[in-house]
């Protein structure tokens, strides 16, 4: 490197952690029941609060979709 040049890193060339990202999917209504989203299976809590959680609150949110969505009765659609 000639002399005077210094390396320049930008801040987009640093490495910044990735939150996790919203499950959601796009069908956004919540079950008759107005407990769950008929698309992810969050609660309308969660997805206000989703860009407030910390990833480990995040992560077991995600963990737990797939079963609620599996249990949730069809009826209560």
């Amino acid at each position: 490197m000639p002399v005077g040049q210094r390396n320049h890193i930008s801040r987009s060339m640093i490495a910044s952690p990735v939150a996790l990202a919203s499950p959601c999917v796009r069908i956004c209504s919540l079950d008759a029941a107005g407990s769950l989203c008929v698309g992810c299976g969050r609660t309308i809590e969660e997805i206000a609060n989703w860009s407030a959680l910390s990833d480990d609150a995040r992560s077991t949110i995600i963990g737990e979709l797939a079963d609620r969505l599996r249990l949730r009765a069809p009826e209560a659609i």
